[in-house]
């Protein structure tokens, strides 16, 4: 097994250690986060951190870099409170990461790429359509991380749309039916399968998978 230490990283090109500490970690959700500016200008772009925070209150949390150049997805959301978490799916994986592209302020990635905006009843934030899980959420709080200038945002969850192909009948959403893509760094797109679902571990007990649900 290949041994990397600290100094060594340290001594690496900067696409090099890029590609190295941000795979090692393992595999992270893909998704496209929309937003609009308070003169209605949308923008979408692809984030790799969003992450569960806690189901009751419904919380998710996300990381934008350093504002110290414009950062579109971060100022619509302090403009608004408003923004959507739309999963990538594997005939979108092109287009969601073309949305990386450093784009002047103002430009929409949705008219520079296929991906189109949806919007649902009562709500002005754009969902990417097609999408087979949708999140509408409201910003909760951000927290600056001092040790890389990054921000940690929290928002909650206001609605919830998905495919209802997805949902076991405990409220489980299987995201492989759905052909969800998982980020294996910056730019490794997996589309993962489920191998199996287990109960919930107690001591002392052998851990046994759910029985399979009925097609």
């Amino acid at each position: 097994m290949k041994h990397i230490s600290k100094d060594t990283i340290s001594q690496m090109e900067k696409i090099e250690k890029l590609n190295l500490i941000n795979s090692c970690t393992g595999f992270k959700s893909a998704n496209l986060i929309a937003t609009k500016s308070i003169e209605g200008n949308t923008n979408v772009a692809i984030f790799s951190s969003v992450t569960h925070l806690g189901s009751s209150p419904s919380l998710i949390g996300f990381i934008v870099r350093p504002t110290i150049v414009p950062r579109d997805t971060y100022k619509n959301i302090m403009e608004t409170g408003y923004f959507t978490v739309n999963h990538v799916t594997v005939d979108m994986i092109a287009d969601a990461h073309h949305t990386s592209a450093n784009y002047d302020s103002g430009i929409s990635e949705f008219d520079k790429t296929n991906l189109e905006e949806e919007y649902k009843e009562g709500i002005n934030i754009p969902f990417v359509k097609g999408s087979p899980v949708q999140l509408y959420c409201k910003f909760v709080n951000e927290y600056l991380i001092k040790e890389n200038n990054t921000i940690h945002i929290i928002a909650s969850i206001e609605h919830i749309f998905y495919d209802e192909i997805l949902e076991h009948k405990d409220g489980w959403l299987q995201l492989d039916k759905g052909n969800v893509m998982a980020l294996n760094g910056v730019d490794g797109y997996f589309l993962p399968k489920l191998i199996d679902r287990f109960q919930y571990a107690r001591q002392g007990i052998p851990t046994k998978p759910f029985p399979k649900e009925k097609e």
